[in-house]
Protein backbone atom coordinates (compact mmCIF):
# COMPACT_ATOMS: atom_id res chain seq x y z
CA UNK A 1 0.00 0.00 0.00
CA UNK A 2 1.53 3.74 -0.97
CA UNK A 3 -0.09 6.83 0.88
CA UNK A 4 0.59 10.06 -0.94
CA UNK A 5 -0.95 13.35 -1.41
CA UNK A 6 -4.28 13.78 -3.92
CA UNK A 7 -3.49 15.08 -7.49
CA UNK A 8 -6.31 16.52 -9.65
CA UNK A 9 -6.24 13.62 -11.96
CA UNK A 10 -6.65 11.34 -8.57
CA UNK A 11 -11.05 13.19 -8.95
CA UNK A 12 -12.08 10.65 -10.67
CA UNK A 13 -11.42 7.33 -8.30
CA UNK A 14 -11.43 9.55 -5.16
CA UNK A 15 -15.05 10.01 -5.98
CA UNK A 16 -15.54 6.64 -6.66
CA UNK A 17 -14.17 5.42 -3.09
CA UNK A 18 -16.64 8.24 -1.60
CA UNK A 19 -19.65 7.79 -3.06
CA UNK A 20 -19.80 3.80 -2.85
CA UNK A 21 -18.14 4.37 0.49
CA UNK A 22 -21.07 6.40 1.73
CA UNK A 23 -23.82 3.88 0.27
CA UNK A 24 -22.10 1.64 2.27
CA UNK A 25 -21.91 3.15 5.37
CA UNK A 26 -24.72 5.24 5.63
CA UNK A 27 -27.36 2.79 4.59
CA UNK A 28 -29.69 2.64 6.84
CA UNK A 29 -28.78 5.81 8.80
CA UNK A 30 -29.73 8.06 5.99
CA UNK A 31 -32.86 7.36 3.51
CA UNK A 32 -31.96 5.57 0.48
CA UNK A 33 -33.18 8.15 -1.70
CA UNK A 34 -30.75 10.78 -0.13
CA UNK A 35 -28.01 8.10 -1.23
CA UNK A 36 -29.21 7.72 -4.68
CA UNK A 37 -28.53 11.17 -5.16
CA UNK A 38 -24.83 11.24 -4.21
CA UNK A 39 -23.60 10.25 -7.65
CA UNK A 40 -20.03 10.17 -8.70
CA UNK A 41 -19.92 13.30 -11.55
CA UNK A 42 -21.47 15.62 -8.71
CA UNK A 43 -18.43 14.44 -6.36
CA UNK A 44 -15.57 14.67 -9.12
CA UNK A 45 -16.89 17.86 -9.74
CA UNK A 46 -16.61 19.27 -6.06
CA UNK A 47 -13.72 16.88 -5.40
CA UNK A 48 -11.61 18.87 -8.65
CA UNK A 49 -12.40 22.00 -6.93
CA UNK A 50 -11.44 21.34 -3.72
CA UNK A 51 -8.08 20.23 -5.13
CA UNK A 52 -7.81 23.21 -6.99
CA UNK A 53 -7.69 25.52 -3.86
CA UNK A 54 -6.77 23.00 -1.43
CA UNK A 55 -3.18 24.30 -1.04
CA UNK A 56 -4.03 27.79 -0.30
CA UNK A 57 -6.68 27.23 2.09
CA UNK A 58 -3.97 24.94 4.47
CA UNK A 59 -6.68 21.99 3.36
CA UNK A 60 -5.03 18.20 2.38
CA UNK A 61 -5.78 14.92 0.79
CA UNK A 62 -4.38 11.97 1.22
CA UNK A 63 -4.80 9.10 -0.94
CA UNK A 64 -4.08 5.56 -0.35
CA UNK A 65 -3.34 2.69 -3.66
CA UNK A 66 -3.18 -0.57 -3.41
CA UNK A 67 -0.18 -2.99 -5.06
CA UNK A 68 -2.47 -2.03 -8.52
CA UNK A 69 -1.74 1.57 -8.06
CA UNK A 70 -6.04 1.94 -7.61
CA UNK A 71 -7.17 4.07 -5.51
CA UNK A 72 -9.19 2.59 -2.13
CA UNK A 73 -9.11 5.61 0.23
CA UNK A 74 -8.51 8.44 1.25
CA UNK A 75 -8.53 11.34 3.97
CA UNK A 76 -9.34 14.97 4.15
CA UNK A 77 -7.80 17.25 6.72
CA UNK A 78 -6.96 20.77 7.36
CA UNK A 79 -7.47 23.76 9.63
CA UNK A 80 -10.45 23.14 11.83
CA UNK A 81 -13.44 24.95 9.76
CA UNK A 82 -15.32 26.89 12.87
CA UNK A 83 -12.18 29.15 14.89
CA UNK A 84 -12.55 26.49 17.81
CA UNK A 85 -10.43 28.07 20.48
CA UNK A 86 -9.10 24.22 21.55
CA UNK A 87 -8.56 21.91 18.35
CA UNK A 88 -6.85 23.69 15.57
CA UNK A 89 -6.78 21.06 13.08
CA UNK A 90 -9.55 18.93 11.81
CA UNK A 91 -9.80 15.64 9.96
CA UNK A 92 -12.88 16.37 7.47
CA UNK A 93 -13.43 12.96 6.12
CA UNK A 94 -11.52 9.43 5.43
CA UNK A 95 -13.23 6.68 3.49
CA UNK A 96 -11.95 3.10 2.56
CA UNK A 97 -13.01 0.67 0.54
CA UNK A 98 -15.09 -1.77 2.74
CA UNK A 99 -13.19 -4.52 1.60
CA UNK A 100 -9.10 -2.63 2.25
CA UNK A 101 -11.26 -2.27 5.94
CA UNK A 102 -9.93 -3.27 9.02
CA UNK A 103 -6.58 -3.37 7.87
CA UNK A 104 -4.57 -0.31 9.74
CA UNK A 105 -5.37 1.62 6.56
CA UNK A 106 -7.69 4.19 7.83
CA UNK A 107 -4.88 4.83 10.38
CA UNK A 108 -1.99 5.51 7.86
CA UNK A 109 -4.42 7.80 6.19
CA UNK A 110 -5.15 9.40 9.67
CA UNK A 111 -1.37 9.52 10.57
CA UNK A 112 -0.71 11.18 7.03
CA UNK A 113 -3.07 14.04 8.03
CA UNK A 114 -1.81 14.50 11.41
CA UNK A 115 1.91 14.87 10.46
CA UNK A 116 0.80 17.57 7.89
CA UNK A 117 -1.03 19.59 10.99
CA UNK A 118 2.21 18.75 13.12
CA UNK A 119 4.51 20.21 10.54
CA UNK A 120 2.08 23.51 9.97
CA UNK A 121 2.57 23.93 14.10
CA UNK A 122 -1.02 22.28 14.74
CA UNK A 123 -1.29 20.71 17.85
CA UNK A 124 -5.26 19.53 18.34
CA UNK A 125 -7.69 17.82 16.11
CA UNK A 126 -10.79 17.19 16.01
CA UNK A 127 -13.44 15.29 13.68
CA UNK A 128 -16.81 14.85 13.14
CA UNK A 129 -19.47 11.69 12.41
CA UNK A 130 -22.39 10.64 12.90
CA UNK A 131 -22.98 9.19 16.35
CA UNK A 132 -24.48 5.47 13.94
CA UNK A 133 -21.08 5.18 12.16
CA UNK A 134 -19.13 2.01 12.91
CA UNK A 135 -16.09 4.98 12.50
CA UNK A 136 -16.72 6.00 16.09
CA UNK A 137 -14.68 2.60 18.00
CA UNK A 138 -12.03 3.66 15.08
CA UNK A 139 -11.45 7.46 16.62
CA UNK A 140 -11.86 5.95 20.33
CA UNK A 141 -8.92 3.66 19.59
CA UNK A 142 -7.32 6.47 18.49
CA UNK A 143 -7.44 8.18 21.70
CA UNK A 144 -10.37 10.61 20.41
CA UNK A 145 -12.47 12.06 23.47
CA UNK A 146 -16.16 13.00 22.61
CA UNK A 147 -16.26 16.56 23.19
CA UNK A 148 -19.07 17.84 21.25
CA UNK A 149 -22.61 16.82 19.93
CA UNK A 150 -24.68 18.55 17.46
CA UNK A 151 -27.61 17.85 15.20
CA UNK A 152 -27.49 17.78 11.24
CA UNK A 153 -30.11 17.77 8.41
CA UNK A 154 -29.24 14.93 6.17
CA UNK A 155 -31.93 13.43 3.50
CA UNK A 156 -34.35 15.16 5.01
CA UNK A 157 -34.32 14.10 8.71
CA UNK A 158 -32.24 15.55 12.01
CA UNK A 159 -28.98 12.82 12.71
CA UNK A 160 -26.83 13.30 15.70
CA UNK A 161 -23.35 13.89 14.99
CA UNK A 162 -20.39 13.88 17.63
CA UNK A 163 -16.60 14.69 17.93
CA UNK A 164 -13.86 13.03 18.50
CA UNK A 165 -11.10 15.29 19.85
CA UNK A 166 -7.33 15.06 20.56
CA UNK A 167 -6.10 18.09 22.71
CA UNK A 168 -2.29 16.46 21.69
CA UNK A 169 -1.92 14.94 18.72
CA UNK A 170 1.83 14.13 19.09
CA UNK A 171 1.12 11.02 20.95
CA UNK A 172 -0.39 9.84 17.77
CA UNK A 173 2.85 10.01 15.91
CA UNK A 174 4.77 8.16 18.47
CA UNK A 175 2.19 5.02 18.56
Amino acid sequence: MIVREARLDDTSAISRVHVDTWRMIYSGIIPEDYLAKFSYEKRESSWVQMLHTAREDNHFVYVVEDRAGQIIGFADGGLERTSNPIYKGELYAIYILKKYQRKGIGRCLTLSVVERLFRLGIHSMIVWVLVDNSACKFYEALGGKKIYEKQVKKGGIMLDEIAYGWTDIQFLLSG
